[in-house]
């Protein structure tokens, strides 16, 4: 029974201490963001605010002007949201993906319109 209690013992700290070193990625800063878009490919610079696991990010828009949005960073796993006004209402656009040191990649859903694969890299 004391080796059963201690094998767990074990193992609960074993767990515990794998918990504390999990680290969320970090994609503070710019990076170049490309997709390949029914009009050809486009590629623009974006700038992600980390705090733990909240960003905030910040994408030019095609015709001038920016767009900013918020998401997480949970371990290597990335999402966050842009919403747009536009002159048709309000669309919104959700990215989800994963990074992989100083690069990145995942789907952007566009609500009806389907979906887009990206690519992104530290600049």
């Amino acid at each position: 029974m004391k080796r059963n209690i201690f094998l767990l013992g074990i193992m609960i700290l074993s767990l515990l201490t794998l918990g504390f070193g999990f680290q969320n990625a970090d994609v503070s800063g710019d990076w170049e963001f490309s997709m390949q878009t029914g009009r050809g490919d486009f590629t623009q610079t974006i700038h992600f605010d980390q705090e733990g696991e909240s960003i905030t990010v910040t994408m030019p828009g095609r015709g001038g002007g920016e767009f900013t949005g918020e998401g997480t960073v949970k371990g290597n796993d990335i999402e966050w949201t842009i919403v747009r006004n536009t002159p048709r209402g309000e669309f919104t656009l959700r990215y989800t993906g994963v990074v992989q040191g100083d690069s990145m990649s995942g789907t952007v859903e566009m609500g009806q319109r389907g979906s887009i694969e990206w690519t992104a890299t530290r600049k």
